[in-house]
């Protein structure tokens, strides 16, 4: 990131709410399940399928966790029942995992079961490293009990490829592979684009090698273009892998993914917790920051 850029970022939480909120809108499908009803139908219209989140994290009472899952709960009935070619991605801190990690293994698998109950997948998120090691073992344990659950795995990290290696040693698995977003210090996460581009590579051929399902999750175009050889040196199904982009992100790759002939799943993040959320989004793309403050002195 070039100095200016950084400079951009910085001011973003000086950005009046309303004004993040407006740029916003090409990230997050909005406030209620039926704005991500509609973006998922236009999706699926458009030959991709969804991943549905509700947004939210750390939540702080088991009494937030609880209803976090009832709102999981009623996004799996309207997607059963709206036929929506889609599924869910959570984040276990939004069902209490920093508060209680034995609560957070109750509530979040009584939405494992829903899902289950209803043939829809559930894709458990990847956070920061100090919650790595319990996600992994919630996974592990519901993954044992049901076959409609995946995981994440962050190719900046470097035990990731350690966690892909014991992952699939123990057992067909389901990932979603990405370079990962959160801060973290030089001993845990590598630091350079490049060193992260190619442990991504890596990794992704070690999981599909080994024949683990994989979700691309990228829009650096150097990582999908290492996917497409991959999944054709392989020579795999289509129904063995499948690319993955964020809402509003380079529509035009999207383009280029789907021409290809691949499989391409979108995130669609919706919820009242939109601003933390969007507040990420504006940091890791500085040009959209750049963009905001722009328009933000226009209007003085």
């Amino acid at each position: 990131m070039n100095v200016i850029n950084r400079v951009l970022v910085t001011g973003i939480p000086l950005v009046p709410k309303p004004i993040v909120g407006f740029f916003s809108r090409r990230y997050i499908a909005g406030k209620a399940l039926e704005d991500a009803v509609r973006v998922v139908r236009e999706i699926n219209r458009d030959g991709m399928m969804a991943t549905l989140d509700v947004l939210g994290e750390e939540t702080s009472s088991r009494e937030e966790a609880r209803a976090a899952a009832e709102t999981y709960k009623r996004v799996l009935a309207v997607i059963q029942s709206e036929k929506l070619d889609a599924n869910v991605s959570v984040k276990l801190t939004q069902m209490a995992l920093k508060l209680d990690p034995r609560f957070c293994r109750e509530v979040f698998r009584e939405v494992v079961r829903e899902a289950h109950q209803r043939g829809i997948f559930v894709r458990i998120d990847m956070e920061d490293s100090s919650c790595t090691d319990e996600t992994l073992a919630i996974y592990e344990e519901l993954r044992r009990e049901f076959d409609n659950v995946g995981i994440v795995l962050q190719a900046y990290l470097r035990r990731t490829v350690f966690d892909a290696d014991s992952l699939i040693q123990n057992g067909r698995t389901n990932f979603r592979l990405c370079k990962g977003i959160y801060v973290e210090p030089r001993l845990i996460a590598y630091g350079d684009k490049d060193l992260i581009n190619r442990n991504f590579t890596l990794v992704l051929e070690r999981m599909l090698h080994d024949g683990a399902y994989v979700g691309i999750a990228t829009h650096d175009e150097r990582l999908v273009w290492e996917g497409m050889r991959l999944v054709r040196e392989l020579n795999l199904p289509k129904e063995r892998y499948e690319f993955q982009m964020l809402l509003g992100v380079d529509t035009e790759l999207r383009k280029i993914i789907l021409a290809a002939g691949h499989r391409l799943r979108i995130y669609v993040p919706f919820g009242e917790k939109w601003y933390r959320y969007s507040m990420r989004r504006l940091r890791e793309n500085p040009q959209i920051g750049r963009y905001v403050i722009q328009n933000l002195f226009h209007r003085a």
